[in-house]
């Protein structure tokens, strides 16, 4: 009787087993959210350089046609998420665009790596008020 209550081909993990399984999950998710959560505020960043970018375009569209000396008149691209046109000026022969990261996740050794004094794209403000800034001279 007592050969027929153990059963020697049973399949299946142990509990050691799982516990190992769980815990080498719980190792990679540590490492790997850290660096997800950083990928994606940097995204930020990269989307207001992107509009800062479009905005010059549409400029250099603008200032295509030989009547347009200024920028009266001249359109405004979309934004992307929350960003603002913080600055459009054109003195000069100098087109300076500024755009403020509206997420206000921009992280401030992003924003560090580009100071003002870089010289025709930088950032300034602080971490909850990035300002990314461009100049063009042509």
């Amino acid at each position: 009787m007592l050969q027929k209550m153990t059963r020697t081909n049973e399949k299946g993990f142990t509990l050691i087993e799982l516990m190992i399984v769980i815990a080498i999950i719980g190792i990679l998710a540590a490492i790997a959210i850290p660096n997800f959560i950083a990928y994606r505020d940097k995204a930020f960043c990269s989307a207001a350089e992107s509009d800062a970018n479009s905005q010059a375009a549409s400029d250099a569209n603008w200032f295509a046609i030989p009547t347009h000396t200024g920028l009266t008149g001249a359109p405004a691209v979309a934004l992307s998420g929350s960003n603002t046109l913080t600055t459009h000026t054109y003195t000069g022969e100098v087109l300076t665009i500024s755009i403020t990261d509206g997420s206000k996740r921009c992280p401030q050794a992003y924003q560090a790596a580009f100071p003002p004094s870089t010289g025709k794209s930088s950032w300034n403000g602080t971490a909850n008020a990035g300002v990314y800034t461009k100049i063009l001279n042509p």
